[in-house]
């Protein structure tokens, strides 16, 4: 594994403590020589794992588009900084240079970012691993959402399983570095959607 895209806020958030996941986060990529792939913002929780990485001398990767660059501070201290044409784009770099992704805590986009990407696992366009690292216990009531969706029949257990869901950042780059992708049916690929 050699590079992970981390998903997370351009705010920080309420609670210090945020901040603090995303710098253990940081650290514990340090120690596994995992460089970061993320949004490019020098702000929030994206730019306390961008530095925290960065100060360790690991490789930072920012892609950001050119309609948010003017108006989210980007990162100019980075290994490389891409600028794109489009969300899409940037989703689909990201995804490429990845392999694997993580969600600390973030708002709506942080959310629909690392849906999207298990959407593609579930679909078979990849078979990078997925997770929520759950920092002061965030994503407990997404958690919970997932598996009712499972119960009421709309996710199966195969692919509810795609989504690693762990607190400590130790134990999910371990669990990465463990992690097989289930089988399934593979209906179009994702250059046909």
């Amino acid at each position: 594994m050699k590079h992970v895209c981390v998903y997370c806020g351009s705010s920080d958030g309420k609670k210090p403590e945020y901040k603090e996941a995303a710098r253990t986060l940081g650290r514990a990529m340090l120690d596994k020589g995992i460089g970061l792939v993320y949004g490019g913002a020098q702000i929030g929780i994206m730019g306390e794992i961008a530095d925290t990485v960065m100060e360790g001398g690991g490789e930072v990767i920012g892609i950001m588009p050119k309609s948010l660059a003017d108006r989210e501070i980007f990162h100019t201290g980075l290994t490389r900084l891409e600028i794109v044409d489009s969300m899409h784009e940037r989703k689909a770099m990201m995804a490429d240079f990845s392999d694997g992704f993580i969600a600390l805590p973030g708002g709506l986009g942080t959310i629909e970012e690392i849906f999207e990407v298990l959407t593609w696992a579930q679909l078979g366009f990849h078979q990078k691993p997925c997770a929520l690292l759950n920092a002061l216990g965030y994503y407990d009531n997404l958690s919970a959402f997932l598996n009712h969706t499972v119960i009421e029949g709309f996710v199966n257990t195969a692919s509810r399983s795609m989504l690693i869901t762990e607190s400590d950042p130790v134990t999910l780059l371990e669990r990465f570095e463990e992690y097989e992708a289930p089988v399934v049916n593979k209906w179009i690929d994702r250059d046909g959607t």
